[in-house]
């Protein structure tokens, strides 16, 4: 049997208001710090940094759209009004100075429009403020591993938990961080290339063998931060989560004391304070 042109409409119209509310549900009800099912924008922000990339990526969806629909327009008028049937006898206009003036130009405010807070974003992501605490993170096949050199030089493994929530992303050992303090992280690899990234923060930065890059964060809200690998380093890319916990500073002070207990280590290994330059 046949279904006629407008059932087909029907059930594509019901399908894409179904998609839409999927959609436009996850989003709703995504947790803080993880991705959510149907999810189509990005994290909710946890930093200052990440609040900055949202407000780009919006100013430039405005901008494109704009562009986009104002070519649309001009398009329609071409098709409708510059036809053969319109015109029959064509114009033999070469040359307009204003029109190719403002096709130079335009383009070129835009850019420069685009350019200014693009850079600024950038330096923001790049420039590393005087941080309160510093914590080295390694790229291992395939966990990560962490040190905290200005809380006594312990270091901790921390791997992906099998029976642990959300699936794929819960770890073993979180990295734990207090709120409202500015974060510098040291990242390098133990092996091959890895990848920091963390989408609630804005961060994601490469951990390179017998290099050592830094980023930074400052979280503004409590609460389990979810990231993972975000460079094809092997078989078991895909379960190498980062987990970060925020907490507040009585409760951080708390656990650095546990920790220090905990993961008591004897290396001497030496890392750069939240003070002192990078060593």
């Amino acid at each position: 049997m046949r279904m006629s042109m407008g059932r087909v409409g029907r059930h594509l119209l019901g399908l894409a208001v179904a998609g839409l509310t999927l959609a436009t549900g996850g989003a709703a009800f995504a947790e803080l710090g993880q991705p959510a099912p149907w999810e189509w924008t990005l994290q909710q922000s946890g930093s200052p940094v990440m609040d900055n990339i949202v407000w780009f990526h919006n100013f430039l969806f405005v901008l494109i759209t704009l562009i986009t629909l104002f070519v649309l327009a001009l398009l329609v008028v071409v098709v409708i009004k510059f036809n053969a049937k319109a015109n029959p006898v064509p114009s033999r206009t070469t040359h307009n100075t204003l029109i190719e003036v403002a096709w130079t130009l335009v383009p070129v405010l835009i850019l420069v429009g685009i350019a200014v807070p693009s850079f600024r974003l950038l330096f923001l992501e790049l420039d590393v403020p005087k941080a309160d605490l510093t914590i080295k993170a390694t790229g291992k096949q395939w966990y990560w591993s962490y040190a905290y050199p200005d809380n006594g030089k312990f270091e901790f493994d921390s791997l992906m938990a099998q029976d642990k929530q959300p699936r794929l992303l819960g770890v073993d050992n979180e990295m734990v961080v207090p709120v409202n303090k500015v974060i510098r992280v040291q990242v390098t690899g133990a092996d091959v290339i890895h990848a920091f990234a963390l989408p609630a923060f804005g961060v994601k930065i490469d951990a390179i063998p017998g290099r050592l890059n830094e980023t930074w964060f400052k979280a503004t809200k409590t609460g389990m931060f979810y990231g993972q690998c975000s460079e094809l380093c092997g078989k078991d890319h895909a379960f190498m989560p980062i987990a970060i916990r925020v907490v507040e500073d009585k409760e951080f002070a708390s656990w650095i004391e546990t920790a220090k207990k905990k993961y008591a280590s004897g290396g001497t290994s030496t890392y750069a304070s939240a003070a002192g330059p990078t060593q």
